[in-house]
């Protein structure tokens, strides 16, 4: 099949959404703790969130065009603070239905089954299921002009994970962690472990480990 730039803008909206938010394959899934204005918790699903360099330590995620309904990002304005939670599949229904349109002022943790909890000088909760949980400062918003979107990209502060899922060298096995992936906005996989592989040099041998 090919399908045309034309063939694309003439396809039904939901129809076109649900294309291209697949096309690019397995993508990160990160439920996003933040604290909202009178104070409640409030969790959202991601799969936005990418890597944007390791010193300093950012990451960035994209926010659709801003409605009234969503809190995330007005909340991340506010406080300057957010968490990243990964989701294994022992709580994948609950991670699922926090993308639901509660009204503001409802916590997702309260409404989907979820367990909030935080550390001292960080006002945004983490999620007591995940296996591995980011807190960031916000650094930086970027408008991005083309279609209204936002790039948010914030600074690591503090990582929380069980000792067992870091390797010497820093490498973090999510295959350990159950940490689960998506494609589009409802399909979820788990991840199988090929291979590491050695550093790439021109002239020498790939070695796995």
């Amino acid at each position: 099949m090919d399908i045309t730039q034309q063939t694309i803008q003439q396809m039904d909206h939901a129809h076109r959404a649900t294309l291209i938010n697949s096309l690019p394959g397995y993508k990160c899934l990160q439920l996003v703790g933040t604290t909202g204005i009178n104070g409640h918790s409030n969790l959202g699903l991601f799969n936005s969130v990418v890597h944007l360099g390791a010193s300093p330590a950012l990451l960035g995620m994209v926010f659709r065009p801003k409605s009234a309904d969503h809190d995330t990002l007005s909340n991340i304005e506010r406080t300057g603070f957010y968490t990243f939670n990964n989701v294994t599949g022992s709580f994948l229904e609950q991670a699922h239905q926090t993308s639901a349109r509660y009204p503001s002022g409802f916590s997702e943790f309260v409404e989907c089954g979820l367990t909030e909890f935080f550390i001292a000088g960080f006002d945004a909760p983490f999620v007591a299921e995940s296996t591995i949980r980011i807190a960031l400062t916000l650094k930086e918003i970027l408008p991005i002009k083309i279609n209204g979107t936002t790039l948010v990209i914030g600074e690591i502060s503090y990582i929380s994970m069980n000792d067992a899922l870091i390797a010497t060298d820093g490498y973090i096995d999510h295959g350990k962690a159950g940490t689960i992936t998506t494609t589009g906005l409802d399909s979820y996989f788990e991840a199988q472990h090929i291979a590491r592989l050695s550093y790439a040099k021109p002239g020498l041998p790939l070695k796995r480990f």
